[in-house]
C-alpha cells in the first residue's frame, strides 16, 4: 500500500539544535495520515521525547491527536490541557497541523515544528482529492511564529512586511489582518522579534503553484462541513424520481398482515382472537409496557390468523392477519374528540397514546412518551427536512395536509406548555416552504426554519444544534436542552386523532428508486404487503436491484419483499446493488471530516476487530447516530455502521 504520510521527525542534529535555548517542553503529536492504519499510536512523540531527554530537558506533558488540522475538534482535545509550567510547545506533524496550534495558542507560548513535511507535491491537508497542493515545500513557521506567510500573507511575502497595510489591514484584502504585523506582535510578545529580525531572509521559490487556488478550494470545502452543523455529506438526492408525482390512495387490500411490533419498546399483546370481525381504527394489540403502543386494524373483516410473519426490520414478527370484507366499517370509537382549546394536556397525551402513535420517521418511538419531557420544554421541532435521499413522502404530506401538521403542532405546543414550534424545511423543497410561510404568517408562535440541504439534518441532535445553536450532551436527550422533535407525519397523526378520532391505521409512503418503473408516492393501510405497492409501480427494471426499507442512508436492506408496511415505513426504495470489497483503512481522516456527533469512526473499525468493546465505548460509540456519512465517504470501503451496531450490542449485553 502506498504510504503518503505528510511528515516525519527532523534529525537528531536538527532537533538537538531547535533545542539548545528551549525548556519545559509540552509535546503534541499528530498520529500519521494517508497510511495503512497498522498502529492507534504512532512512535514520533516517544521518540522525540527520548531525544530532549538526552538533551537535558524536561517534558511537561504529551498529546497524540488524530488529525491535528481538524480545528473542530482538536480545539476540543486541548483545551485546558497544556500544563503551567509549560513555555514551548513543540508540534510534531505536517505544516497544517502547526498552524492549527500555533492559532489555539497563538498569543501564549512559542509553537515550534518538529517533525519536516513531505509530499508537498500531493495531497498536503485536503485528502486524496483531484486537487493537488504544492504549498511551498519551505517551511517557515518555527521562524515566524506558527504563522505562515504564505497562507496569511494575501501577498505570500517571505521578506517582511510590503508597507500597504491599514489599521491592520491588507490592502489587497481589506478584511484579511496584515499577517507580517500579526507576525511581528507575536514574536515581539514572545521575546523573539530581534533574533528574527537578525536572520538572513529566505527567498520564496515562485516557481512553486498558487497557494491562494488551493486555499479557495479548502474554504470552500470547509464551508459545506460547517453549514449548519459540524459534517454531514451532500449525496445525490435522486428526489426529481417521484417528488412530481401526486400522492394518490392505494388501492385497499384484500389481507393486511399488522405486526404487533412497530414499535420501539416491548411488543403490544393481541387481545383478537381468529374469527374475530373486527372493524377499522379498533384495537387488536394492547401496549406490552410503558415503552410500548397499541395497534389497530387498518380495515374490516375477520381475523385469519395470529402467528409470526416476516417483518421488514426484525426478521420476523408475531402478527395479526385480517381478510378484509372491502366496507371499511367504522369502529364505534372512532370519533372526532373536543376542540383542541377544551382538552387538557392529560386528555392530548390520552388520545395520542390509545391511538398507537409513534415516530413515523423511522424510529418508532412512542410520542405519547415525547409530550411527557421529564424537563421543561420551550420550543417543539418539527421535522420536515426528509434529509435521506429518494424519499419524498412528508414532502407529500406537507402539501397536502398543511391545516392538519399545524393543528398538530398546535396540539403538541399545548402538551408539553412549549413557548413556540418551529417547521424546519430542507430549501430543496421551496413549494412546501412557500405554502408553510403562507399558512403559519399569522400565528405567533409558530414560525419555518429553512435549512439548507445537508444530510443528516433531519437527526433529531443536528436539528437541534442547527436551529436552536444548543448541543445534546452525550447520552443526552432533546429535553436536556429544552427540545421535542417531532416528524412531519407523525404530528398529522396527532392532528386525526384529536380531529377524527382516527388511530395510526394508514400512512404516506414513497415507492421509489432508479430500479422502479414507475415511482409514486401512495396513502397505504398499514399491513399492505410491500411486494403489492412494487407490483402496482410496474415492478422493476431488472433483477440486479437491491430493496430497502426507508432510504439509502439509514434504511433495511429486504432480502424478502413480502413484509407489510408498518408505522415507520417512509419509504420503499428499489436501486443498484452496492457492492464493495473492503481494504485497509488509510487513515485519511475523512469519516472523522464527516461524522456530524465529532466520533473518530476510524478507530470503530480497529477496535470492532479486535473485539474490544470497552475501547469503543471509550471512544463514545453509543453516541453514534448510525447515519452511514462515514461510511458512505470511506475511501477504503470498510463497512463501518456493520462494526458499530456490533460494538453497541456487545456494550450493551456487558454487565
Amino acid at each position: 500500500m502506498e504510504n503518503y504520510t505528510k511528515y516525519k521527525l527532523k534529525s537528531n542534529d536538527e532537533l538537538t539544535a531547535l533545542l539548545a535555548d528551549k525548556d519545559n517542553l509540552f509535546v503534541i503529536a499528530c498520529n500519521k495520515c494517508f497510511k495503512e492504519f497498522e498502529t492507534i499510536d504512532e512512535p514520533d512523540c516517544a521518540e522525540f521525547e527520548k531525544i530532549a531527554a538526552e538533551c537535558g530537558k524536561t517534558i511537561t506533558g504529551s498529546a497524540k491527536v488524530d488529525f491535528l488540522c481538524n480545528k473542530t475538534q482538536t480545539t476540543k482535545k486541548l483545551q485546558d490541557m497544556i500544563p503551567e509550567g509549560t513555555e514551548n510547545v513543540i508540534v510534531i506533524s505536517c505544516g497544517l497541523g502547526v498552524q492549527t496550534v500555533a492559532d489555539l495558542k497563538r498569543a501564549e507560548m512559542p509553537v515550534y515544528a518538529a517533525a519536516n513535511s513531505l509530499n508537498y507535491t500531493g495531497h498536503h491537508g485536503m485528502a486524496l482529492t483531484k486537487k493537488s497542493c504544492d504549498a511551498c515545500a519551505q517551511c517557515y513557521l518555527n521562524i515566524t511564529g506558527g504563522i505562515c506567510p504564505i497562507v496569511d500573507c494575501s501577498k505570500s511575502l517571505v521578506n517582511g512586511q510590503c508597507g500597504g497595510a491599514k489599521n491592520g489591514k491588507c490592502e489587497v484584502d481589506s478584511n484579511k489582518d496584515c499577517a507580517w504585523e500579526k507576525i511581528n506582535k507575536k514574536l515581539e510578545k514572545q521575546g523573539r522579534l530581534e533574533e528574527f529580525l537578525a536572520q538572513p531572509v529566505q527567498v520564496r521559490d515562485y516557481s512553486k503553484v498558487n497557494f491562494k487556488v488551493i486555499n479557495d478550494y479548502v474554504k470552500a470545502i470547509r464551508a459545506d462541513r460547517f453549514e449548519g452543523y459540524y459534517g454531514g455529506i451532500h449525496p445525490s438526492e435522486n428526489k426529481e424520481l417521484a417528488e412530481h408525482v401526486d400522492m394518490v390512495r392505494f388501492p385497499d387490500p384484500e389481507t393486511v398482515v399488522i405486526p404487533l411490533s412497530m414499535h420501539a419498546g416491548a411488543p403490544a399483546n393481541a387481545i383478537v382472537a381468529v374469527g374475530d370481525e373486527v372493524k377499522v381504527g379498533q384495537k387488536i394489540g394492547e401496549a406490552g409496557g410503558f415503552i410500548s403502543s397499541p395497534v389497530h386494524s387498518s380495515v374490516s373483516g375477520t381475523v385469519t390468523a395470529i402467528e409470526v410473519h416476516k417483518h421488514a426490520t426484525r426478521g420476523e414478527c408475531l402478527s395479526v392477519v385480517i381478510k378484509s370484507d372491502g366496507k371499511n366499517t367504522l369502529h364505534e370509537s372512532v370519533k372526532p374528540n373536543k376542540d383542541l382549546d377544551s382538552l387538557t394536556p392529560e386528555e392530548i397525551i390520552d388520545i395520542v397514546r390509545e391511538a398507537g402513535i409513534v415516530g413515523m420517521g423511522g424510529a418508532g418511538f412512542p410520542t405519547f412518551v415525547k409530550l411527557k419531557p421529564a424537563k421543561p420544554v420551550d420550543t417543539i421541532l418539527l421535522n420536515g427536512c426528509e434529509c435521506e435521499p429518494y424519499l419524498t413522502a412528508d414532502h407529500k404530506v406537507l402539501l397536502a395536509y398543511a391545516d392538519e401538521v399545524i393543528f398538530g403542532l398546535k396540539a403538541m405546543i399545548k402538551t408539553v406548555g412549549a413557548e413556540k414550534g418551529i417547521i424546519v424545511i430542507e430549501d430543496n423543497k421551496p413549494d412546501a416552504i412557500e405554502l408553510m410561510e403562507a399558512k403559519v404568517a399569522d400565528i405567533d408562535n409558530i414560525e419555518v426554519f429553512v435549512a439548507k440541504t445537508k444530510y443528516p439534518q433531519g437527526a433529531e441532535k443536528m436539528l437541534i444544534k442547527n436551529v436552536m445553536k444548543r448541543q445534546v450532551p452525550s447520552g443526552g436527550l432533546p429535553a436536556d436542552v429544552g427540545c421535542v422533535v417531532a416528524n412531519i407525519s407523525t404530528t398529522k397523526a396527532v392532528s386525526d386523532a384529536i380531529q377524527t378520532g382516527m388511530p395510526l391505521i394508514e400512512r404516506v409512503v414513497s415507492v421509489t428508486g432508479e430500479k422502479i418503473k414507475n415511482p409514486g408516492n401512495f396513502i397505504v393501510k398499514i399491513g399492505t404487503n410491500t411486494k403489492d405497492l412494487i407490483d402496482y409501480c410496474g415492478g422493476v427494471t431488472d433483477d440486479d436491484v437491491m430493496y430497502k426499507a426507508g432510504g439509502p442512508m439509514m434504511g433495511f436492506v429486504l432480502p424478502d419483499t413480502n413484509v407489510p408496511i408498518m408505522k415507520g415505513s417512509n419509504g420503499i426504495i428499489a436501486i443498484e446493488p452496492q457492492v464493495s470489497t473492503p481494504v485497509e483503512c488509510i487513515k485519511c481522516g475523512r469519516c472523522m471530516d464527516v461524522c456530524p456527533m465529532e466520533l473518530t469512526p476510524l478507530y470503530f473499525a480497529k477496535l470492532a476487530d479486535a473485539e474490544d468493546w470497552m475501547g469503543m465505548k471509550e471512544k463514545n460509540v453509543m453516541d453514534c447516530l448510525e447515519c452511514r456519512c462515514c461510511e458512505s465517504i470511506c475511501s477504503s470501503k470498510i463497512p463501518l455502521v456493520s462494526k458499530i451496531k456490533a460494538g453497541k450490542a456487545a456494550i450493551r449485553g456487558m454487565k
